[in-house]
């Protein structure tokens, strides 16, 4: 009853504040020009090779933490499995200007990720479950290479997703996000679902399906770091994208999970606290 009443709280919490802030920025979001740059500015001789990262995207500095200790490394992404609700409570990838690219790949069949240890969900849940089976590392990202664009169809990397949730206004999140991979040459993404217990489930092994969806970004070109987080109801919208600006600390709130435990820990608190989208291009 209490984690029931702490959850009601935190989703007031946030109800109240993406309007606010959405209603504050209107402006903002209208506008054609690039906002300027309020990013954090970190020594960039003591980050040396921090924000370098290898072009098989493994290896990160910026992994979350994960509440499982059931990571999986793919060569283009890495997720923390959380076997209890059956699917990643986070995927991160860097997602880099160079991947940008419109490939006619034939779209396979989702199969089960063998590198999970307890074994990931099966894609027969979601069979007449009404629905979607929302990538979380979109097949869209990864459409440099042929091989990376398969690793995205592997169970654990989708969760349930209402189709006009999937196909609405997390698709132009997005896109929005390729658009932003493009503009800032290259960011860093982390995506999952809010995992909760009193939540509904699917199929014969109770794939949990999340109220909410998070996206972070996090760009840190020339050692100047500025990040944004999404959060965003498991149902059809039409709102702006601003709306649902929150801080990375409300998601931390949410989910338990630290997302950023080896950025200097002052640039970390300032960074997640912020709830600003002035330095994002709404464009």
């Amino acid at each position: 009853m209490k984690n029931r009443f702490l959850y009601s709280s935190l989703v007031l919490f946030l109800t109240i504040s993406i309007c606010s802030s959405c209603r504050n920025n209107q402006e903002v979001d209208k506008s054609n020009s690039t906002f300027i740059n309020n990013s954090v500015s970190v020594n960039k001789k003591e980050n040396k090779g921090r924000f370098n990262l290898p072009d098989n995207a493994q290896g990160f500095d910026f992994l979350p933490s994960s509440t499982t200790n059931q990571v999986v490394s793919h060569k283009y992404y890495t997720l923390s499995y959380h076997e209890e609700f059956e699917q990643a409570e986070w995927v991160a990838y860097e997602l880099k200007k160079s991947f940008l690219k419109n490939s006619n790949f034939r779209r396979p069949f989702f199969i089960e990720d063998s590198k999970v240890s307890s074994g990931s969900a099966s894609w027969r849940n979601y069979k007449t479950s009404g629905f979607d089976k929302g990538h979380l590392c979109p097949a869209g990202d990864m459409e440099f290479s042929e091989e990376a664009y398969n690793d995205t169809f592997l169970t654990s990397n989708i969760a349930p997703q209402t189709h006009d949730f999937n196909n609405g206004v997390w698709n132009r999140l997005e896109q929005k996000v390729r658009y932003w991979a493009g503009l800032y040459d290259g960011i860093y993404v982390v995506t999952g679902g809010v995992l909760n217990k009193d939540s509904q489930t699917i199929g014969k092994e109770n794939v949990s399906v999340p109220k909410f969806f998070y996206k972070i970004l996090l760009d840190y070109n020339n050692g100047d770091f500025k990040m944004i987080a999404f959060l965003i109801p498991n149902e059809k919208s039409n709102k702006p994208l601003c709306s649902f600006v929150v801080s990375v600390d409300l998601v931390e709130k949410m989910t338990g999970i630290d997302f950023f435990p080896k950025l200097k820990d002052n640039v970390e608190q300032q960074l997640e606290k912020n709830s600003d989208y002035k330095n994002w291009s709404f464009k």
